[in-house]
């Protein structure tokens, strides 16, 4: 018997981002209150992880985003859900007819997930669940969930994978012809 090839392994990484997104948002809606100004002490409402590893606190923290990265556009909710359904779409487009760089495969996989999972929210909360809170040496950074970190992962998997100077094969072949 063959072993399976990679050629379903993006779709299994989608499958799982939007598994492990789904479940800790709707953990995080059910189980812990909205995180509010006036918690001022660790772990804010949420759950502590750790605080004060080398100077990083990190909690699950309940906090809702209205808007895009870091509660951009939240005065343009609609407009802001089919954007990301139109990106999701040339995405997908894209990733399944015209990407020659089979590298890019997971890391398309991980940003349209991680859209998906977001636009997902929208649907079923009227925003998105952020709950992932982190505060680095001071530094309260904005709060971000799985999807996010899937979208982040992936675009930056992309860039470094740009800037490796690795050829396509379809550029490989152009060049030895």
């Amino acid at each position: 018997m063959k072993a399976p090839s990679g050629r379903y392994l993006p779709l299994i990484v989608a499958i799982f981002v939007l598994v492990l997104d789904f479940a800790s948002k709707s953990f995080t809606h059910h189980y812990l209150p909205l995180m509010r100004v006036n918690w001022l002490w660790y772990p804010y409402g949420g759950i502590g992880v750790f605080k004060d590893f080398f100077g990083i606190e990190f909690s699950i923290s309940h906090h809702i985003n209205k808007g895009a990265a870091w509660g951009l556009l939240s005065d343009f909710q609609i407009p802001l859900v089919y954007a990301r359904i139109a990106l999701i779409g040339v995405l997908m487009v894209y990733a399944l007819w015209w990407n020659t760089h089979r590298e890019w495969r997971i890391p398309l996989a991980l940003i349209i997930s991680g859209a998906i999972g977001n636009v997902i929210d929208y649907y079923l909360y009227g925003h998105v669940i952020d709950m992932l809170h982190f505060i680095l040496w001071g530094y309260d950074f904005p709060v971000f969930n799985i999807a996010d970190s899937a979208i982040f992962l992936g675009v930056a998997s992309i860039l470094i994978l740009s800037f490796t100077g690795q050829k396509s094969p379809s550029k490989l072949k152009k060049i030895s012809k």
